[in-house]
């Protein structure tokens, strides 16, 4: 039998655990519907928030990113000019333009030299000299057809299509442009370039050099460069041809067999070359440019000057 007391305490202890499984049950129960929709509307609030602040320090670092991007594209060409310039054969420089207003397009043309040296001016004077055995102590002469001169000092490599250039000095008669078609002219084509080093120079031309240089001095031409702007298409292109083996009419775009180029720049939306023969005596000249590159409606524009030497 069960005492009645102990069935009370047993109803009472059923119905406290009811009550505690009716309360745990309760708590285990998920998110309703409008509780969600809270949650959902807070976040939607605090990203919003968040998006605000942190909207412009990304814009900016992307700014940032692309003006950087646009300085180096026209430093980067910039410099490649500049480091032409300075091998640039002495009062071969020019500036050629085609168009006008916003879309004149730009030529930077000169004659790129790959060494020099100093030729023999007293001696033998030899005016033939066979390639076998050059005679020593051959010197250029100049009253004369002469096609083998001695260099003083180290010996020399060439290459094939190199110009032998003295005492260039930019006018008529005495102008590397005018290559091998004129009556007189500075500028003739090595013959027979080898891959080892010379201490004799044989000339392929047949007519004389027409001045001889004040201090025995030579320089090898081995391409011509140009370099076009063209803000109408946008674009900065270093084109180059050996010598005088391809003729290219000025203010043109270089085509052909023996033509290179290479695109430098794109974007671009204003360029400038100038070029000023008699900056420091006559003896220098300075060579200013200005590149514009322009990108999402932002324009980066670089000036840039380089001094060209003048002494032939």
């Amino acid at each position: 039998m069960i005492r009645t007391g102990e069935q009370g305490a047993r109803s009472k202890e059923q119905a406290q655990g009811g009550v505690c499984v009716l309360h745990l049950a309760s708590k285990e129960r998920g998110f309703t519907l409008v509780e969600m929709i809270m949650v959902i509307v807070i976040t939607g609030i605090i990203g919003g928030i968040v998006a605000i602040f942190i909207r412009a320090p990304v814009q900016g670092y992307v700014d940032s990113a692309r003006r950087a991007e646009m300085t180096d594209i026209a430093d980067t060409a910039l410099r490649r000019i500049t480091r032409d310039l300075r091998l640039a054969l002495p009062n071969s420089v020019r500036v050629n333009t085609s168009g006008a207003g916003v879309s004149t397009i730009y030529y930077l043309d000169f004659l790129s030299t790959s060494g020099g040296g100093r030729y023999r001016a007293a001696g033998t004077g030899t005016v033939y000299c066979a390639a076998a055995a050059p005679t020593n102590y051959d010197a250029l002469l100049f009253t004369v057809t002469d096609t083998c001169f001695e260099i003083l000092g180290p010996q020399m490599q060439f290459q094939a299509n190199d110009q032998v250039v003295i005492y260039n000095l930019g006018i008529p008669g005495a102008d590397a442009y005018e290559g091998n078609t004129a009556a007189t002219h500075v500028r003739r084509a090595y013959a027979g370039a080898t891959a080892a080093p010379v201490s004799f120079v044989l000339l392929a031309s047949a007519n004389p050099f027409p001045f001889e240089s004040p201090l025995q001095r030579f320089q090898v031409v081995h391409e011509q460069t140009r370099y076009i702007c063209d803000p109408v298409a946008h674009t900065l292109t270093r084109y180059w041809w050996a010598g005088n083996a391809v003729v290219v009419p000025s203010a043109t775009v270089p085509s052909g067999v023996g033509v290179g180029s290479a695109l430098l720049a794109t974007n671009v939306s204003t360029c400038k070359f100038t070029y000023d023969a008699n900056v420091v005596a006559q003896r220098s000249g300075l060579v200013t440019m200005n590149l514009g590159i322009t990108e999402s409606n932002e324009t980066v524009t670089l000036y840039s000057a380089a001094h060209v030497s003048n002494v032939p």
